[in-house]
């Protein structure tokens, strides 16, 4: 049941208070191309909360 929800669908709003920052720091990552796994979706940007998950524990997201 646990991996349904790491599977779910999310916003960036969603996404901040997942990874314990705020939208705007989410914002400027995709801006500034720092590999967070994000997809456009229509107007808005979603993510996965497994690829976010993976994100993390690769150490990408800790890279300047």
């Amino acid at each position: 049941m646990e991996e349904k929800l790491n599977d779910k669908w999310i916003n960036i709003e969603e996404a901040a208070d997942y990874l314990g920052v705020k939208s705007v720091t989410v914002r400027g990552w995709i801006r500034n191309g720092k590999g967070v796994p994000a997809h456009k979706i229509g107007k808005q940007w979603k993510f996965k909360c497994s690829e976010l998950d993976a994100w993390v524990k690769s150490g990408k997201s800790a890279i300047e």
